[in-house]
Parts: structure tokens; sequence; C-alpha cells
């Protein structure tokens, strides 16, 4: 049986590489193997093995791991937030003023780009919506006041990737549903990391200004229009939207007023208030918002479903058993067991999609890391997962904030300067997860005050 297991992973993976569909390649070979298993064929050799894995009990399975899963739901809300947020000029409003604040300093552009990230990252948790919006707003500003090319784009496509670490983030929420951590506790864990990375892209890019002063330069002063008391109000009407939802999504998990689903509901309304505000809110806005929604979240969704079927024909299969037997009696115990899934995890996030990860890898990994270090570090396994995660959006070749920055950048960048961009911010979050793995309080201190954990 556990051979069995190997020739149906190895058909998943086959049919991955060759480009078919994640949900199909998953659930496809699910179907497949379990057929070919099942007492349909009565010729086989041994017992009619996989009672558990036949088709009519499929359906069940995957009603009751989805379908009921009062977590997931927040999934379309924090989704629809970050693409109504789009729509509202937020970002456009943060991106001007911060501009107009740190343009006096060298290098201050990419400050702001970081600094707007982040803000972005706590408000939306939309990975796309915040490359698009800087590399639309902010890229074509950098490279007209001299900065160089790659570290422009890299700034811009690694500050977007910040809502991947940042709460409220998509993957926080299906990381907890997967490894059996609260998504309050991921969102307390994940809050210090996040601004400890947001604070590393800071430095790097201050070294990068002290260093190379032609390759980020500050704005000439024609270019800087506001002052004092005006520029003091922009900043205070750029900065209250953005922290009015940070404090209605956050704060009301943090405090414990409301569970992330509920605290996601009220995102979505106060993203629609802001877009009202801003009188972005018509009928076109609502009706693309909504069309954005629906296609993620069912994206996300049918490859619950093709990686939930497929887990469970793997472990009816045995596989799980000879994953447990293989990452148990690694080399260097737990140590050697967390330098492999972090390894493993880097290297596939060049190939394929957090998503995908999640719902293959995390699965098989969660219960040996259970074992290894315990409950209560289970928080700080799930952040060192999202922070490797989030790297995937930068790795080349199949890096979507690559795809998303490449595809609304100037004509005069080219690929190459993306790629050469992204090293050092790739080189930051290795920095970034070393840091979390030597001191772990740095995830577990605020769960640990708030009681959570």
């Amino acid at each position: 049986m556990e051979a069995v297991s190997l020739l149906m992973f190895a058909a998943a993976i086959g049919l991955l590489l060759i480009g078919f569909p994640v949900a199909f390649s998953l659930g496809g070979t699910a179907v497949i193997f379990t057929l070919l298993t099942s007492d349909m064929l009565t010729w086989l050799p041994w017992e009619p093995l996989f009672r558990l894995a036949r088709l009519n009990i499929l359906p069940q399975r995957i009603f009751g791991t989805i379908m009921e899963n009062y977590t997931l739901v927040a999934v379309p809300f924090f989704v629809f937030m970050g693409v109504m947020l789009e729509k509202s000029g937020l970002a456009e409003e943060l991106l001007e003023t911060m501009g107009a604040l740190f343009g006096t300093l060298r290098g201050g552009l990419a400050i702001s780009v970081v600094v707007v990230g982040a803000l972005l990252a706590a408000s939306t948790g939309v990975v796309g919506a915040s490359v698009v919006t800087m590399g639309v707003l902010a890229l074509p500003v950098m490279l007209k006041f001299n900065y160089d090319r790659s570290l422009a784009t890299g700034v811009v496509a690694s500050s977007g990737t910040l809502g991947q670490i940042i709460p409220p983030s998509i993957v926080l929420v299906i990381l907890g549903d997967q490894i059996g951590v609260s998504v309050g506790t991921l969102f307390l864990g994940a809050l210090i990391p996040g601004l400890m990375l947001s604070g590393l892209f800071v430095l790097w890019v201050v070294f990068v200004a002290w260093r190379y002063p032609e390759r980020a330069p500050a704005l000439p002063p024609e270019a800087r229009t506001l002052h004092g008391m005006d520029l003091f109000l922009k900043v205070l009407k750029s900065l209250v939207p953005p922290l009015f939802l940070i404090l209605i999504v956050l704060g009301t998990i943090f405090l414990g007023f409301a569970t992330p689903t509920e605290a996601g509901a009220m995102g979505a309304i106060g993203a629609m208030l802001l877009a009202l505000i801003n009188r972005r809110l018509d009928y076109a806005a609502l009706r693309d918002t909504m069309d954005q929604t629906v296609k993620l979240t069912s994206m996300v969704f049918i490859i619950l479903v093709g990686a939930t079927a497929f887990s469970m024909v793997f472990t009816a299969l045995r596989g799980d058993k000879l994953v447990d037997s293989f990452l148990l009696n690694l080399p260097g115990g737990q140590w050697g067991f967390l330098f492999f899934t972090m390894l493993v995890i880097f290297l596939l996030g060049f190939f394929i999609d957090f998503i995908e990860i999640t719902f293959i890898v995390v699965p098989f990994i969660a219960p040996i890391a259970l074992a290894w270090f315990g409950p209560e570090m289970m928080a700080w396994f799930g952040v060192l997962i999202a922070m490797n995660l989030q790297a995937s959006f930068l790795t080349p070749p199949f890096g979507f904030a690559l795809f998303y920055l490449k595809g609304v950048a100037p004509p005069g960048v080219k690929t190459g300067h993306i790629y050469r961009g992204i090293i050092p911010f790739i080189a930051l979050q290795l920095i970034a997860l070393l840091l979390i793995i030597l001191f772990p309080n740095i995830v577990n201190w605020l769960p640990r005050l708030a009681n959570v954990t």
C-alpha cells in the first residue's frame, strides 16, 4: 500500500509539472486511485482495501471539511475588503502623502512605498491589489526621479507581499485551519514578525541610499509641494481611514470582541464605507469587487476540495505513515525536521502557489510538528510557514508578485531589473525567518500576553 501511495504522489506531481490545474491534478488523482484500489477491482491480490476512500465517502468528507468550516468563511470577507479598498482610492492618497513626508530623505520614496505596503497589508491582506496599485502609482514616480530600476522594482514587489505576513492575511486564515491554531492567535503571533520584516526592508533602503546615493536620491525642492500644517493635515487625512479599518478588523479580534470571520464582515462593510466617503462606491465598482471576490474565493476552495480528496485517499493508502516515518527519523531530530520542511516549502515556492503548498504540504507536516514542538509552539510554526510562503511571491520563475509588477511596469523596466531587484529582499526574508527560529518569543510574546495560547 505504501508503494501505491508513492505512485499516487508521483502521478499528482507529474500532472502539476506538465501544467495541469492544481485542483484537478489533486482531485483527479484521488478519484483515479480510489477506483483502482477499491473493491471494484476484485481481481487484486489483497482485500478490498480502501472502503473509507470509496467515491461515496469523498463528498461527505469534503462537505464536512469545507462547507461546515466557519473559519474559512473569513476568506471571502477579507478578499472583498481588499478589492473594495483598491477601488476606494486609499492607496493613492497614502502614496502621495508618504512620498511628500519622506521625500526630503535619500531613499524617501522607497521608504514611503514600504510604509504604504505595510499599511495596505494591515488594511487589506491582498497581495495582488497592493503590488498592482503601487506598481501603477509609485514605480513611475520613482523612475522619474532617477531611482535605480532594480531597487525601485524590488521595493515595490516586496512591499506588496507584506500582506502575506501582516494580519489580516488570507494565508494565516488558511494556515490556522490547516494546523489547528486559532486565527486570532496566528494574527497576534504574526504582527511583530510582519513589522520586523517591514523594518528590515526600510533598513536596506537606508543602507543603499547611504552607500549609493545616486541609486535612491531625495526629491528635488521643486517636487515638494506640501509643507508645515498643510503636510500635517494631509498626513492626518490619509492615515485616519486605514487606521480606522485596522482598528475595526484587528482590534476587535485582539480584544476578543469578534471572531476573525465576524471581523472580516465588519472590514468588508468598513471598506464600502471608505469607498463611499471617497465617492468611489457605485454599481460598477461593487460589481467588479464581487466578481473578483467570487473568482479568488472559488480558486481557493476548489483547490481545497482537490487537496482534501487527495489527502483522504493518500492517508487511506497509508502514505501518511510513510511520511511520518521519514520526517520523524531525519538526522538532527526536531531541528533536522524544521530545516527540511522549511527548505522544501521554500523550494516549492519557486514553482507553485502558496495556497497549493498550504493545502498539499501542511496537512502532512503539521502532526509531526505537533509531536516535535508541542501545541504551545504551533503558532510559532505557523508563522514560520507564513514567512516562508511569502517568499513564494518573489521567487522566479513563478513568483506572482513579479507577474503583477511586470504587467503594470513602464516599458523601460525589463524582467531582468525585477529579478535582480528582489534578490536582496528574498535574503532579508530568510534573515527574518532565521531570527524567528532563533528567538521564538518574537512570535509567542503577544499571544502569551493576550492569554490566547
